[in-house]
C-alpha cells in the first residue's frame, strides 16, 4: 500500500470537509440575500450542486453504453442519501424538519420514485421517458423558487432575517469553490479507498457495490453533516430530499437522453433495488411527522438499515446462504419493530405536542 495512495485518501476527505464548509456559508448568507429561504436553497442549489457527481457518473455511463451502472448508481445513491446521510447527520445533531418537506418534498420524491418504477417496468427506460423526467426537474425548480419568493413576501418584515453578509459575488464565489472541492475530494477519497481495499484483496464487485456507491453521496454526506453542525438544519434535510429528487429527474432524464439506445432496467433492480429505493421514501413521511424532527435514535434506526442494506448486496453477490436467513431477520423482525416504534412515537406525540 503506498504512501500516495493513504495520501490521497485523506486530503480527498480534507477536502470535501472544507468544500462542504464554504458551500453551507455561501448557500445560506445567499439565501437571504436574493429573497430565497434556506430551505429552498438545500433543495436546489446545494442539492443540485452536491448531486454533481452522481450526473457525471451516471450521463458517462449511460454514454459508453453501461446502463447498469447509470441506474444503479441513482438508486444506489437515493437509498444511500436517506439511510446513511439523513441517519449520521441526525446522529451529529437531531433534525428539525420543516413543515413544507413534510407537505410538498416527500410526496414529490415518492411520486418520483413511483414514476421511476413505473417506467422500468417494462425492463427499460427510452427517450420519451427521459425528456419527461428531465422536464420534471425544470418545473419543480422554477416552482419551487417562485414559491419561496412569494411565501417571504407574504412574511412580515421583521420575520424575515437579513445577517450582515459579504457581497453577492463572495457568496457565489464560496457556492462555486464548495462545490469545486466537494467533487475533487469525493474524487480522490474514492480512488483511495478503491486502491487501498484492492491492497487488501477485497474483490472489485464489493468495492462497486460499497465504496463506490457511497462515494458519489459523499458531497452530500459532507454537506449535510456539516450543515447540522452548524445549525443549518433546512439545508441539511432539504440537501437529502432535493438531491434524490434530483437524481431521479434531472441524472436518470440525461443519461437516458445521451443512451445510444436507452436505458436497460436489470431484472434485480426491479424486483429489489427500485422497491427498497421507495420504501425508504415512503418511510420518511412517518418519520418527519413525527414530531417535525429526526431524533438520534431515529439517525440509528437509520444507519443500521443501510448496513444491513450493503451487508445484503455483499452476501448477494458472493451467493452465500446467509443472505437469506438476513433477509427474512428482516422482513419478520427489524420491519415490524420499527414499524411498532414508529407508530407509538407518532402517537405520543398526538397526546403531547411538546414532545
Amino acid at each position: 500500500m503506498s504512501l500516495i495512495t493513504i495520501l490521497l485518501l485523506f486530503v480527498g476527505l480534507a477536502l470535501l470537509i472544507y468544500g462542504a464548509e464554504l458551500l453551507v456559508r455561501g448557500a445560506s448568507a445567499l439565501a437571504t440575500s436574493v429573497g430565497i429561504s434556506r430551505l429552498v436553497v438545500g433543495l436546489t442549489v446545494v442539492a443540485f450542486g452536491t448531486s454533481s457527481p452522481e450526473l457525471a457518473v451516471s450521463v458517462m455511463s449511460a454514454w459508453k453504453g453501461q446502463p447498469g451502472i447509470a441506474l444503479g448508481n441513482v438508486v444506489g445513491s437515493n437509498i444511500c442519501n436517506v439511510l446513511l446521510i439523513l441517519g449520521l447527520s441526525a446522529v451529529v445533531s437531531p433534525l428539525v424538519v420543516a413543515h413544507q418537506v413534510v407537505r410538498l418534498e416527500v410526496p414529490i420524491m415518492i411520486c418520483t420514485s413511483v414514476l421511476l418504477i413505473l417506467f422500468a417496468l417494462d425492463g427499460e427506460l427510452v427517450r420519451w421517458e427521459g425528456t419527461l423526467l428531465f422536464a420534471g426537474v425544470i418545473s419543480y425548480t422554477i416552482w419551487t423558487v417562485r414559491r419561496s419568493r412569494r411565501d417571504l413576501r407574504d412574511q412580515p418584515e421583521a420575520d424575515v432575517a437579513v445577517p450582515v453578509i459579504s457581497s453577492r459575488t463572495r457568496q457565489l464565489f464560496q457556492i462555486i469553490t464548495g462545490l469545486a472541492l466537494l467533487i475533487l475530494g469525493s474524487k480522490w477519497l474514492v480512488d483511495g479507498a478503491v486502491a487501498i481495499a484492492r491492497n487488501l484483496g477485497v474483490s472489485e464487485l464489493v468495492v462497486g457495490l460499497t465504496i463506490v456507491a457511497v462515494g458519489t453521496s459523499l458531497p452530500e454526506l459532507a454537506t449535510s453533516v456539516v450543515a447540522s453542525l452548524h445549525g443549518e438544519r433546512d439545508i441539511a434535510v432539504g440537501n437529502v430530499v432535493g438531491s434524490n429528487i434530483f437524481n431521479i429527474l434531472c441524472v436518470l432524464g440525461m443519461a437516458t437522453l445521451v443512451s445510444p439506445s436507452g436505458l436497460a432496467v436489470p431484472p434485480a433492480a426491479l424486483t429489489f433495488d427500485l422497491p427498497v429505493m421507495l420504501a425508504v421514501a415512503v418511510v420518511c413521511l412517518p418519520v418527519f411527522m413525527a414530531g417535525h424532527r429526526i431524533d438520534r435514535w431515529e439517525g440509528l434506526i437509520f444507519l443500521g438499515y443501510y448496513v444491513v442494506y450493503v451487508l445484503f448486496l455483499v452476501l448477494t453477490a458472493c451467493d452465500h446462504d446467509s443472505r437469506y436467513l438476513l433477509g427474512q431477520a428482516v422482513l419478520w423482525f427489524a420491519i415490524p419493530l420499527t414499524a411498532l416504534i414508529l407508530a407509538i412515537s407518532m402517537w405520543r406525540q398526538r397526546i403531547d405536542p411538546r414532545q
